[in-house]
């Protein structure tokens, strides 16, 4: 067991939230019980993951997709009046990292993509590393669109969309987790030869196509699901916890 506020101070010390200009609040989203034993990772706090949270009697719950995010409604009704009754009813924390997550030189779902991809980080082109988004890489060999495409699905259980810019085999890469797809012009402008995010747009496509460069979107939730199971790991092995990750199926 280990005291919410110590928990809390652990992953704030890690993840340093402190130094983003997020959409949401990083960090203690909903309060519950005071110790906490047993912790349920996810990569978003949706009703299902709560239930599986609710049926194995976690104490918290760490995500990085939580609540609370700029311009939405501010009313408890619906949906989140029935997420936030169940929490509160079995005294269920809710900690949820977002960028913080996403940037984190080890941790973080870019670092942990091009980890379990087998690509080589070779910089960050949108900030310091441990605080910019956009990383750049290289393959380990050059590699086909189609053969690319296929290893991703392989890796991730999820064929990316591909669109196809150029002729040429990839071997310089740049990618960003989820929702990233506007940042297909930076990578075009870093001189990559494919960019990878979670989502596309209709306008990625022309984008693509129009400057050369070739861009696949492998899926917002399948790129995200490695962030929260590497900080759930990190943190078992240093504190008194027990941590287990469900992957709520989401095809987008």
């Amino acid at each position: 067991m280990i005291d919410r506020n110590t928990l809390i101070h652990m992953l704030d010390d890690e993840l340093t939230p402190s130094r983003f200009k997020d959409y949401t609040v990083n960090g203690l989203q909903v309060e519950g019980r005071e110790r906490i034993g047993r912790i349920m990772g996810g990569v978003t706090a949706c009703e299902a993951l709560i239930d599986e949270a609710i049926a194995w009697q976690a104490d918290a719950v760490l995500v990085h997709h939580g609540y609370f995010w700029k311009n939405e409604p501010a009313q408890v009704t619906g949906m989140k009046r029935r997420r936030l009754a169940k929490l509160l009813a079995h005294d269920i924390n809710v900690l949820a990292y977002h960028l913080p997550l996403d940037a984190h030189p080890s941790l973080g779902n870019n670092a942990q993509l091009g980890q379990l991809m087998g690509w080589t980080v070779t910089g960050v082109l949108d900030g310091p590393v441990g605080q910019g988004l956009l990383y750049e890489g290289t393959l380990s060999t050059p590699m086909t669109h189609d053969a690319l495409t296929q290893h991703m699905g392989d890796v991730l259980e999820r064929r990316p969309l591909m669109i196809q810019g150029h002729d040429r085999p990839i071997e310089r890469i740049a990618w960003c987790t989820g929702g990233a797809q506007d940042m297909i012009e930076a990578a075009r402008a870093a001189g990559v030869d494919a960019f990878v995010s979670g989502e596309i747009s209709e306008r990625t496509t022309h984008i693509a196509r129009e400057e050369g460069i070739s861009y696949f979107s492998a899926g917002h939730h399948a790129t995200e699901r490695c962030g929260v199971q590497a900080l759930g790991d990190w943190l078992s092995e240093r504190a008194d916890i027990e941590f287990r990750f469900v992957d709520i199926d989401n095809p987008v």
